[in-house]
């Protein structure tokens, strides 16, 4: 059967799978519960991520089920809060206290900041993460949806913890984060890159440049797509979503494509 392969990610010293599952408007929790322990149990993915708005905490109960069935050691758990919760330190940790009772965890590994606040300042918003990690509530604090200006300003806030994650939209046809040259700071910082919506929900498929290549290399072009991103990106994790057994597969297969630099170049230019 075939594995996940895992990566080190240097932030947060572990070996994490390339594959991500993601729990963001899941439509069957019944089924997205059987799909995930099964990515767990039979594949090997052990790196699940969700947050507070998804599904208004059903989402997150959601991943507190699958960790109490597969083992909590067994997967590496993100969440994310929204950026309003880190104005106050009663409120992010409030927040955080919330987000582990819907899921019935003492602590998540990772606690992200969901997207920027335009009214508090980072620095401010760095400040009351990490006092819930101070609060033993998380194991590593990161962001999401940060350009490269904010990351480093993120990154030179910290005064206990360091930023280990940033949580972005990158795909073979979102390549803002190659242009802004956040991937080449994640890459020299040994920042770990979430990458959501990698396969555009969909779209990829509709794309006649990648379906030439893809069809030259004997994939799919959300199998392309998928491993793009996790051999363009050395810190990169690629977080898909999944409700069937048959799209779990696919993208299991996907990330177990290695492409050669030629090829990435060829892409890197559709």
């Amino acid at each position: 059967m075939t594995v996940v392969p895992h990566r080190y990610y240097r932030s947060v010293g572990e070996s994490l799978s390339v594959l991500g599952l993601g729990t963001w408007a899941i439509r069957d929790y019944r089924a997205a519960e059987e799909v995930l322990v099964k990515a767990v149990v039979e594949y090997g993915v052990n790196s699940i991520d969700t947050a507070e708005i998804y599904g208004g905490g059903l989402a997150e109960q959601l991943v507190g089920r699958v960790a109490s069935r597969v083992g909590r050691d067994e997967v590496f758990i993100t969440t994310k809060l929204p950026p309003e919760r880190f104005r106050t330190r009663d409120s992010a940790v409030k927040a955080a206290r919330a987000s582990l009772s819907r899921m019935k965890l003492r602590e998540v590994d990772l606690l992200l900041i969901h997207w920027p606040d335009p009214v508090a300042p980072v620095e401010t918003l760095i400040r009351n993460l990490e006092a819930v990690a101070d609060e033993g509530l998380a194991r590593y604090v990161g962001v999401s949806n940060f350009s490269k200006a904010l990351l480093e300003e993120a990154m030179a806030a910290t005064r206990k913890y360091e930023i280990v994650a940033n949580q972005i939209h990158y795909s073979i046809m979102e390549r803002w984060p190659e242009r802004e040259s956040l991937i080449s700071l994640a890459s020299e910082r040994g920042l770990m890159i979430q990458a959501y919506r990698v396969i555009e929900r969909g779209s990829v498929a509709l794309d006649g440049g990648l379906a030439r290549v893809a069809r030259e290399l004997g994939l799919g072009p959300v199998q392309l797509a998928v491993a793009y991103v996790i051999n363009g990106c050395s810190t990169c994790m690629a977080l898909v979503k999944t409700e069937t057994p048959e799209h779990l597969e696919e993208l299991v297969s996907a990330a177990t494509v290695r492409l050669s630099e030629g090829v990435l170049s060829k892409l890197r230019h559709i």
